[in-house]
Protein backbone atom coordinates (compact mmCIF):
# COMPACT_ATOMS: atom_id res chain seq x y z
CA UNK A 1 0.00 0.00 0.00
CA UNK A 2 1.38 3.41 -0.91
CA UNK A 3 2.30 6.21 1.46
CA UNK A 4 -0.36 8.70 2.43
CA UNK A 5 0.75 12.25 3.21
CA UNK A 6 -1.10 14.83 5.27
CA UNK A 7 -0.12 18.46 4.64
CA UNK A 8 -1.62 21.64 6.08
CA UNK A 9 -2.13 24.81 4.00
CA UNK A 10 0.28 27.73 4.52
CA UNK A 11 -2.36 29.55 6.54
CA UNK A 12 -2.17 26.78 9.15
CA UNK A 13 1.54 27.29 9.93
CA UNK A 14 1.57 27.97 13.70
CA UNK A 15 1.57 31.61 14.79
CA UNK A 16 2.85 30.84 18.29
CA UNK A 17 5.38 28.50 19.87
CA UNK A 18 4.22 26.40 22.83
CA UNK A 19 6.06 26.94 26.12
CA UNK A 20 5.61 23.77 28.17
CA UNK A 21 7.26 25.40 31.20
CA UNK A 22 4.02 27.29 31.81
CA UNK A 23 1.98 24.09 32.30
CA UNK A 24 4.46 21.69 33.88
CA UNK A 25 3.27 20.25 37.21
CA UNK A 26 6.77 20.80 38.60
CA UNK A 27 8.82 23.67 37.22
CA UNK A 28 12.45 22.91 36.39
CA UNK A 29 14.99 23.71 39.07
CA UNK A 30 16.63 27.10 38.48
CA UNK A 31 19.64 27.44 36.22
CA UNK A 32 22.54 28.69 38.35
CA UNK A 33 25.16 31.34 37.68
CA UNK A 34 28.51 29.51 37.46
CA UNK A 35 30.25 32.10 39.63
CA UNK A 36 27.73 32.83 42.38
CA UNK A 37 25.66 29.62 42.20
CA UNK A 38 22.57 31.83 42.48
CA UNK A 39 19.53 31.48 40.20
CA UNK A 40 20.23 33.00 36.82
CA UNK A 41 18.50 36.17 35.60
CA UNK A 42 17.92 36.90 31.93
CA UNK A 43 20.43 39.74 31.96
CA UNK A 44 23.11 37.30 33.14
CA UNK A 45 22.82 35.64 29.73
CA UNK A 46 23.00 38.85 27.66
CA UNK A 47 26.81 38.71 27.21
CA UNK A 48 26.44 35.33 25.49
CA UNK A 49 22.97 35.12 23.93
CA UNK A 50 20.61 37.50 22.18
CA UNK A 51 18.39 39.28 24.66
CA UNK A 52 15.09 37.86 23.38
CA UNK A 53 16.43 34.29 23.51
CA UNK A 54 17.65 34.96 27.06
CA UNK A 55 14.16 36.09 28.10
CA UNK A 56 12.55 33.08 26.45
CA UNK A 57 15.01 30.79 28.22
CA UNK A 58 13.69 31.74 31.67
CA UNK A 59 10.01 32.29 30.81
CA UNK A 60 7.97 29.92 32.99
CA UNK A 61 4.63 31.75 32.80
CA UNK A 62 3.62 32.48 29.18
CA UNK A 63 2.13 29.38 27.56
CA UNK A 64 2.26 30.82 24.03
CA UNK A 65 5.11 32.86 22.55
CA UNK A 66 4.35 34.71 19.28
CA UNK A 67 6.43 33.69 16.25
CA UNK A 68 7.75 36.85 14.54
CA UNK A 69 6.22 37.35 11.12
CA UNK A 70 9.67 37.51 9.52
CA UNK A 71 10.37 34.02 10.90
CA UNK A 72 7.01 32.69 9.72
CA UNK A 73 7.82 34.01 6.24
CA UNK A 74 11.02 31.95 6.25
CA UNK A 75 9.17 28.92 7.64
CA UNK A 76 6.81 29.13 4.65
CA UNK A 77 9.68 28.01 2.37
CA UNK A 78 9.33 24.46 3.74
CA UNK A 79 6.53 24.31 6.29
CA UNK A 80 4.13 22.66 6.77
CA UNK A 81 6.27 19.51 6.65
CA UNK A 82 4.45 16.28 5.69
CA UNK A 83 2.97 13.80 8.12
CA UNK A 84 3.19 10.39 6.45
CA UNK A 85 1.45 7.07 7.13
CA UNK A 86 4.19 4.44 6.71
CA UNK A 87 2.06 1.66 5.22
CA UNK A 88 5.04 -0.20 3.69
CA UNK A 89 6.91 -0.27 7.00
CA UNK A 90 3.81 -1.57 8.76
CA UNK A 91 3.46 -4.31 6.15
CA UNK A 92 7.14 -5.29 6.38
CA UNK A 93 6.84 -5.62 10.17
CA UNK A 94 3.52 -7.43 10.03
CA UNK A 95 2.27 -5.21 12.82
CA UNK A 96 -1.29 -4.11 13.59
CA UNK A 97 0.17 -0.77 14.73
CA UNK A 98 -0.43 2.31 12.60
CA UNK A 99 2.88 4.12 12.08
CA UNK A 100 3.14 7.80 11.18
CA UNK A 101 6.22 9.97 10.80
CA UNK A 102 6.67 13.72 10.69
CA UNK A 103 9.14 14.38 7.88
CA UNK A 104 11.41 17.23 8.97
CA UNK A 105 14.04 16.20 6.38
CA UNK A 106 12.34 18.35 3.71
CA UNK A 107 13.77 21.63 5.09
CA UNK A 108 16.47 23.39 3.02
CA UNK A 109 19.03 22.25 5.59
CA UNK A 110 17.72 18.67 5.56
CA UNK A 111 16.65 18.55 9.21
CA UNK A 112 14.45 20.04 11.93
CA UNK A 113 17.28 22.28 13.11
CA UNK A 114 16.23 25.13 10.84
CA UNK A 115 13.16 25.82 13.00
CA UNK A 116 15.31 27.35 15.74
CA UNK A 117 18.17 28.54 13.52
CA UNK A 118 15.86 30.97 11.70
CA UNK A 119 14.47 32.27 14.98
CA UNK A 120 17.88 32.80 16.58
CA UNK A 121 19.34 34.43 13.46
CA UNK A 122 16.33 36.74 13.28
CA UNK A 123 16.68 37.83 16.91
CA UNK A 124 20.39 38.45 16.37
CA UNK A 125 19.72 40.60 13.31
CA UNK A 126 16.97 42.51 15.09
CA UNK A 127 19.35 43.28 17.95
CA UNK A 128 21.99 44.58 15.54
CA UNK A 129 24.38 41.64 16.00
CA UNK A 130 26.72 41.14 13.04
CA UNK A 131 28.34 37.78 13.92
CA UNK A 132 27.10 34.56 15.48
CA UNK A 133 29.00 31.48 16.61
CA UNK A 134 27.94 27.94 17.34
CA UNK A 135 29.01 24.32 17.60
CA UNK A 136 27.76 21.35 15.61
CA UNK A 137 28.05 17.61 16.04
CA UNK A 138 27.03 15.80 12.86
CA UNK A 139 26.56 19.08 11.00
CA UNK A 140 22.77 19.41 10.80
CA UNK A 141 22.70 22.36 13.20
CA UNK A 142 25.74 23.99 11.61
CA UNK A 143 24.16 23.68 8.18
CA UNK A 144 20.87 25.09 9.40
CA UNK A 145 22.46 28.06 11.16
CA UNK A 146 24.69 28.78 8.15
CA UNK A 147 21.59 28.96 5.96
CA UNK A 148 19.68 31.09 8.47
CA UNK A 149 22.59 33.50 8.94
CA UNK A 150 22.81 34.03 5.19
CA UNK A 151 19.06 34.67 5.01
CA UNK A 152 19.34 37.43 7.62
CA UNK A 153 22.66 38.85 6.42
CA UNK A 154 24.97 38.03 9.35
CA UNK A 155 28.29 36.18 9.55
CA UNK A 156 28.47 32.67 11.02
CA UNK A 157 31.39 30.75 12.53
CA UNK A 158 30.94 27.05 13.35
CA UNK A 159 33.08 24.76 15.51
CA UNK A 160 32.44 21.22 14.26
CA UNK A 161 33.30 18.22 16.43
CA UNK A 162 36.54 16.88 14.92
CA UNK A 163 35.31 13.29 14.65
CA UNK A 164 32.34 14.43 12.56
CA UNK A 165 34.45 16.95 10.63
CA UNK A 166 36.50 14.00 9.39
CA UNK A 167 33.60 11.54 9.05
CA UNK A 168 31.21 13.87 7.22
CA UNK A 169 33.02 16.07 4.66
CA UNK A 170 29.82 16.90 2.79
CA UNK A 171 28.20 18.27 5.93
CA UNK A 172 30.97 20.84 6.22
CA UNK A 173 30.69 21.51 2.47
CA UNK A 174 27.04 22.42 3.01
CA UNK A 175 28.01 24.93 5.69
CA UNK A 176 30.72 26.42 3.50
CA UNK A 177 28.30 26.65 0.58
CA UNK A 178 26.01 28.76 2.76
CA UNK A 179 28.98 30.99 3.63
CA UNK A 180 29.98 29.88 7.12
CA UNK A 181 33.52 29.53 8.46
CA UNK A 182 34.16 26.00 9.80
CA UNK A 183 36.79 24.96 12.35
CA UNK A 184 37.31 21.36 13.60
CA UNK A 185 37.07 21.22 17.40
CA UNK A 186 39.07 21.08 19.56
CA UNK A 187 41.29 23.60 17.78
CA UNK A 188 44.25 25.84 18.52
CA UNK A 189 42.14 28.96 17.91
CA UNK A 190 40.79 29.23 21.47
CA UNK A 191 42.14 28.84 24.98
CA UNK A 192 39.64 26.03 25.64
CA UNK A 193 40.75 24.16 22.55
CA UNK A 194 44.45 24.56 23.32
CA UNK A 195 43.94 23.24 26.84
CA UNK A 196 42.18 20.11 25.57
CA UNK A 197 44.81 19.44 22.92
CA UNK A 198 47.57 19.91 25.47
CA UNK A 199 46.04 17.11 27.53
CA UNK A 200 45.34 14.91 24.51
CA UNK A 201 46.76 15.93 21.10
CA UNK A 202 44.53 13.31 19.43
CA UNK A 203 41.31 14.53 21.07
CA UNK A 204 38.47 13.87 18.58
CA UNK A 205 36.22 16.36 20.32
CA UNK A 206 32.70 16.39 21.71
CA UNK A 207 29.75 18.74 21.60
CA UNK A 208 30.87 19.91 25.04
CA UNK A 209 34.29 20.98 23.78
CA UNK A 210 32.88 22.61 20.65
CA UNK A 211 30.44 24.59 22.81
CA UNK A 212 33.34 25.83 24.93
CA UNK A 213 35.18 27.10 21.87
CA UNK A 214 32.12 28.74 20.33
CA UNK A 215 31.25 30.56 23.57
CA UNK A 216 34.83 31.73 24.00
CA UNK A 217 34.85 33.17 20.48
CA UNK A 218 31.49 34.87 21.04
CA UNK A 219 32.45 36.64 24.27
CA UNK A 220 35.82 37.75 22.88
CA UNK A 221 34.49 39.09 19.55
CA UNK A 222 32.78 42.51 19.28
CA UNK A 223 29.10 42.45 18.32
CA UNK A 224 28.99 38.66 18.36
CA UNK A 225 26.55 36.27 20.06
CA UNK A 226 26.51 32.55 20.66
CA UNK A 227 23.69 30.33 19.40
CA UNK A 228 22.83 26.77 20.40
CA UNK A 229 21.04 24.03 18.46
CA UNK A 230 19.63 21.93 21.30
CA UNK A 231 19.42 21.48 25.10
CA UNK A 232 18.36 25.01 26.09
CA UNK A 233 14.76 25.94 26.78
CA UNK A 234 14.38 28.54 24.03
CA UNK A 235 15.62 26.05 21.43
CA UNK A 236 13.06 23.47 22.55
CA UNK A 237 10.43 26.22 22.41
CA UNK A 238 11.17 27.08 18.77
CA UNK A 239 10.95 23.43 17.74
CA UNK A 240 7.34 23.07 18.90
CA UNK A 241 6.17 24.09 15.43
CA UNK A 242 6.73 20.39 14.64
CA UNK A 243 4.26 19.02 17.16
CA UNK A 244 1.75 21.84 16.72
CA UNK A 245 1.52 20.99 13.03
CA UNK A 246 1.45 17.27 13.78
CA UNK A 247 -1.52 17.75 16.13
CA UNK A 248 -3.61 19.18 13.31
CA UNK A 249 -2.35 16.59 10.85
CA UNK A 250 -3.22 13.71 13.18
CA UNK A 251 -6.73 15.15 13.40
CA UNK A 252 -6.88 14.80 9.60
CA UNK A 253 -6.07 11.08 9.96
CA UNK A 254 -8.82 10.54 12.52
CA UNK A 255 -6.29 9.04 14.93
CA UNK A 256 -4.35 10.18 18.01
CA UNK A 257 -0.90 8.86 18.96
CA UNK A 258 -0.63 6.29 21.71
CA UNK A 259 3.17 6.52 21.49
CA UNK A 260 5.35 9.47 20.41
CA UNK A 261 9.02 8.73 19.66
CA UNK A 262 12.06 10.83 18.72
CA UNK A 263 15.80 10.43 18.88
CA UNK A 264 17.55 12.20 21.73
CA UNK A 265 20.83 14.08 21.94
CA UNK A 266 20.14 17.29 23.85
CA UNK A 267 16.39 17.16 23.28
CA UNK A 268 15.44 19.60 20.51
CA UNK A 269 13.61 17.36 18.03
CA UNK A 270 12.09 15.27 20.83
CA UNK A 271 10.75 18.45 22.45
CA UNK A 272 9.47 19.75 19.16
CA UNK A 273 7.28 16.76 18.46
CA UNK A 274 6.43 15.70 22.02
CA UNK A 275 5.68 18.90 23.95
CA UNK A 276 2.45 19.93 22.16
CA UNK A 277 1.03 16.41 22.66
CA UNK A 278 2.38 16.18 26.21
CA UNK A 279 0.33 19.17 27.28
CA UNK A 280 -2.80 17.04 26.76
CA UNK A 281 -1.40 14.44 29.16
CA UNK A 282 -0.75 17.19 31.69
CA UNK A 283 -3.94 19.20 31.25
CA UNK A 284 -6.48 16.59 30.10
CA UNK A 285 -5.22 13.30 31.47
CA UNK A 286 -4.44 11.62 28.16
CA UNK A 287 -2.14 8.59 28.40
CA UNK A 288 0.25 8.96 25.45
CA UNK A 289 3.71 7.48 26.05
CA UNK A 290 6.69 9.62 25.10
CA UNK A 291 9.89 7.71 24.37
CA UNK A 292 13.33 9.27 23.85
CA UNK A 293 15.68 7.02 21.84
CA UNK A 294 19.35 7.57 22.65
CA UNK A 295 22.60 5.77 21.78
CA UNK A 296 23.82 3.15 24.25
CA UNK A 297 27.27 4.76 23.94
CA UNK A 298 25.95 8.07 25.34
CA UNK A 299 23.23 7.06 27.83
CA UNK A 300 22.47 10.22 29.76
CA UNK A 301 18.76 9.42 30.26
CA UNK A 302 18.99 5.66 30.72
CA UNK A 303 22.14 5.53 32.88
CA UNK A 304 22.98 9.12 33.78
CA UNK A 305 22.44 11.03 37.02
CA UNK A 306 20.17 14.00 37.71
CA UNK A 307 22.23 16.85 39.15
CA UNK A 308 23.71 20.23 38.31
CA UNK A 309 26.39 20.16 35.62
CA UNK A 310 28.05 22.40 33.06
CA UNK A 311 26.69 22.36 29.53
CA UNK A 312 30.19 22.40 28.07
CA UNK A 313 33.50 20.70 28.72
CA UNK A 314 35.50 23.74 29.82
CA UNK A 315 32.91 24.93 32.37
CA UNK A 316 31.99 28.23 30.69
CA UNK A 317 28.21 27.76 30.77
CA UNK A 318 25.73 28.22 33.62
CA UNK A 319 25.06 25.21 35.81
CA UNK A 320 22.13 23.21 34.46
CA UNK A 321 19.95 20.80 36.47
CA UNK A 322 19.91 17.82 34.14
CA UNK A 323 20.45 14.14 33.57
CA UNK A 324 24.14 13.91 32.75
CA UNK A 325 27.00 11.49 32.30
CA UNK A 326 29.41 14.27 33.29
CA UNK A 327 30.68 17.27 31.36
CA UNK A 328 34.12 15.67 30.90
CA UNK A 329 32.51 12.72 29.08
CA UNK A 330 34.37 11.62 25.93
CA UNK A 331 31.78 10.03 23.66
CA UNK A 332 32.62 7.25 21.24
CA UNK A 333 32.88 8.30 17.61
CA UNK A 334 29.51 6.91 16.53
CA UNK A 335 28.03 8.23 13.29
CA UNK A 336 25.05 9.82 15.03
CA UNK A 337 27.17 12.85 15.89
CA UNK A 338 24.17 14.93 16.90
CA UNK A 339 23.47 12.55 19.80
CA UNK A 340 26.99 12.59 21.26
CA UNK A 341 26.18 15.03 24.08
CA UNK A 342 26.68 14.44 27.78
CA UNK A 343 23.49 16.00 29.14
CA UNK A 344 19.75 16.38 28.60
CA UNK A 345 17.91 19.69 28.49
CA UNK A 346 16.66 21.21 31.74
CA UNK A 347 12.95 20.91 30.88
CA UNK A 348 13.34 17.38 29.58
CA UNK A 349 15.29 16.30 32.62
CA UNK A 350 12.50 17.49 34.91
CA UNK A 351 9.87 15.74 32.78
CA UNK A 352 11.96 12.57 32.89
CA UNK A 353 12.34 12.87 36.66
CA UNK A 354 8.56 13.28 37.00
CA UNK A 355 7.80 10.22 34.86
CA UNK A 356 6.13 12.14 32.05
CA UNK A 357 8.53 10.65 29.50
CA UNK A 358 10.75 7.59 29.26
CA UNK A 359 13.94 6.61 27.46
CA UNK A 360 15.43 3.62 25.67
CA UNK A 361 18.97 3.17 24.40
CA UNK A 362 20.11 1.40 21.22
CA UNK A 363 23.33 0.01 19.81
CA UNK A 364 24.64 1.66 16.65
CA UNK A 365 24.27 -1.41 14.42
CA UNK A 366 20.66 -1.94 15.50
CA UNK A 367 19.79 1.61 14.55
CA UNK A 368 21.30 1.28 11.09
CA UNK A 369 19.49 -2.02 10.58
CA UNK A 370 16.24 -0.18 11.27
CA UNK A 371 17.31 2.74 9.05
CA UNK A 372 17.99 0.44 6.10
CA UNK A 373 14.60 -1.24 6.54
CA UNK A 374 12.91 2.16 6.63
CA UNK A 375 14.75 3.31 3.51
CA UNK A 376 13.74 0.17 1.62
CA UNK A 377 10.12 0.55 2.71
CA UNK A 378 9.56 4.31 2.57
CA UNK A 379 12.19 5.52 0.09
CA UNK A 380 13.95 7.97 2.41
CA UNK A 381 17.46 7.33 3.74
CA UNK A 382 17.32 8.60 7.34
CA UNK A 383 20.06 10.46 9.20
CA UNK A 384 21.96 8.29 11.70
CA UNK A 385 20.28 10.22 14.50
CA UNK A 386 16.81 9.52 13.12
CA UNK A 387 17.69 5.83 12.84
CA UNK A 388 17.45 5.70 16.64
CA UNK A 389 13.82 6.85 16.51
CA UNK A 390 13.11 4.30 13.80
CA UNK A 391 14.73 1.48 15.82
CA UNK A 392 12.52 2.39 18.77
CA UNK A 393 9.44 2.54 16.53
CA UNK A 394 10.23 -0.90 15.11
CA UNK A 395 10.64 -2.27 18.64
CA UNK A 396 7.28 -0.87 19.78
CA UNK A 397 5.52 -1.97 16.59
CA UNK A 398 6.80 -5.53 17.03
CA UNK A 399 5.46 -5.50 20.60
CA UNK A 400 2.06 -4.71 19.09
CA UNK A 401 2.51 -7.70 16.77
CA UNK A 402 3.17 -9.94 19.76
CA UNK A 403 0.20 -8.67 21.79
CA UNK A 404 -2.21 -7.95 18.94
CA UNK A 405 -2.71 -4.39 20.19
CA UNK A 406 -3.54 -1.84 17.49
CA UNK A 407 -1.61 1.21 18.69
CA UNK A 408 -0.93 4.44 16.82
CA UNK A 409 2.78 5.34 16.79
CA UNK A 410 4.13 8.73 15.73
CA UNK A 411 7.84 9.38 15.33
CA UNK A 412 9.96 12.26 14.16
CA UNK A 413 12.10 11.76 11.06
CA UNK A 414 14.37 14.58 12.19
CA UNK A 415 16.61 14.59 9.11
CA UNK A 416 17.75 12.72 6.01
CA UNK A 417 21.02 10.85 5.63
CA UNK A 418 21.82 11.68 2.02
CA UNK A 419 25.23 13.06 2.99
CA UNK A 420 25.88 10.33 5.56
CA UNK A 421 26.44 7.51 3.10
CA UNK A 422 29.91 6.71 4.42
CA UNK A 423 28.16 5.60 7.61
CA UNK A 424 25.85 3.33 5.62
CA UNK A 425 28.88 2.01 3.70
CA UNK A 426 30.47 1.02 6.99
CA UNK A 427 27.29 -0.68 8.19
CA UNK A 428 26.65 -2.53 4.92
CA UNK A 429 30.26 -3.76 4.74
CA UNK A 430 30.00 -5.22 8.25
CA UNK A 431 32.70 -2.91 9.60
CA UNK A 432 30.51 -0.88 11.97
CA UNK A 433 31.21 -1.28 15.70
CA UNK A 434 29.09 -0.85 18.78
CA UNK A 435 30.38 1.03 21.82
CA UNK A 436 29.18 0.41 25.35
CA UNK A 437 30.25 2.08 28.56
CA UNK A 438 31.19 0.00 31.59
CA UNK A 439 29.80 1.01 34.94
CA UNK A 440 33.34 1.95 36.00
CA UNK A 441 33.84 4.29 33.01
CA UNK A 442 30.46 5.89 33.56
CA UNK A 443 31.13 6.49 37.25
CA UNK A 444 34.44 8.18 36.41
CA UNK A 445 32.77 10.67 34.07
CA UNK A 446 29.78 11.32 36.35
CA UNK A 447 32.20 12.19 39.13
CA UNK A 448 32.97 15.46 37.29
CA UNK A 449 29.36 16.50 37.87
CA UNK A 450 29.27 15.06 41.40
CA UNK A 451 32.08 17.40 42.39
CA UNK A 452 29.97 20.44 41.45
CA UNK A 453 27.09 19.35 43.69
CA UNK A 454 28.98 18.99 46.97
Amino acid sequence: MRQKKFILPDSEIPRNWFNIQAVMPNKPLPILHPGTHQPLKAEDLYPIFCEECSRQELDTTNEWIPIPEEVREQYAAYRCTPLVRAYALEEALGTPAHIYFKNESVSPAGSHKLNSALAQAYYAKKQGVTNITTETGAGQWGGALSYAAKKFGIECAVYMVKASYNQKPYRRSIMQTFGAAITPSPSMSTRAGKDLLTINPNDQGSLGSAISEAIELAVSTPNCKYTLGSVLNHVCLHQTVIGLEAEKQMEMTGEYPDIVIACFGGGSNFSGLAFPFMRHNIQEGKKTRFIAAEPSSCPKLTRGKFEYDFGDEAGLTPLLPMFTVGHTFKPATIHAGGLRYHGAGVILSQLMKDGLMEAQDFDQTDTFKAGVLFAQCEGIIPAPESCHAIACTVKEALKCKETGEKKTILFNLSGHGFVDMSAYDQYLSGEMRNYNLSDEELAKYISSADALNK
